[in-house]
């Protein structure tokens, strides 16, 4: 017999959220989307001191303190990312640029890098609304963070200019729901 089985099931349902990221539609059919389970609790550990580190900027920053603590209530974490090598080349100008110019402009850096292909963030939204769409469809509760992002970038753990983190919780309480601020 396996009592409160929770881990096990999140973690399964974190290989389903990036099966349904990977296999979402995306532009052109070019995958550039990165993805990656953190469920390790040092790893969740690091994660969260990261976003502690980071909510040091100043009061505005606080928020990233309190999703630090959902991090750590989690029983596992998605990262959905997005590694921008090519635009996909229709000249919309989203990104203020066309797409010749888009790959030689400079690169700006800060929690995020661009530019960035405008089409290629909308396959990244995409990405993470399937993901998501499964954690709903199998009942586990979950909330798309900027945050985790931010601090799995900074920790280099994805090579990619964007990231969004989405943390797992299965408790009898939505974890995600009366946070404070």
């Amino acid at each position: 017999m396996q009592l409160n089985p929770e881990k096990e099931v999140a973690e399964l349902a974190g290989r389903l959220m990036l099966t349904a990221a990977r296999t979402a539609p995306k532009a052109r059919g070019q995958d550039e989307i990165l993805t990656a389970l953190v469920t390790e609790p040092e790893e969740k550990e690091a994660l969260a001191r990261e976003m502690e580190k980071i909510a040091e900027r100043g009061k505005a920053f606080a928020f990233f303190k309190r999703d630090a603590e959902n991090v750590r209530q989690a029983e596992a974490v998605v990262l959905i990312g997005l590694k921008f090598e090519r635009p996909v080349g229709v000249n919309c100008r989203a990104c203020g640029l066309d797409c010749e110019r888009i790959l030689k402009a400079e690169k700006v850096s800060g929690d995020y890098e661009g530019p960035l292909c405008a089409l290629r963030l909308v396959d990244l939204g995409i990405a993470v609304g399937s993901a998501v769409s499964v954690a709903k469809d199998l009942c586990v509760d979950n909330r798309v963070m900027y945050t985790i992002g931010v601090a799995a970038r900074r920790l280099g753990w994805l090579a990619a200019q964007v990231i969004l983190g989405v943390p797992l919780s299965i408790k009898g309480k939505n974890i995600f729901f009366d946070r404070k601020a």
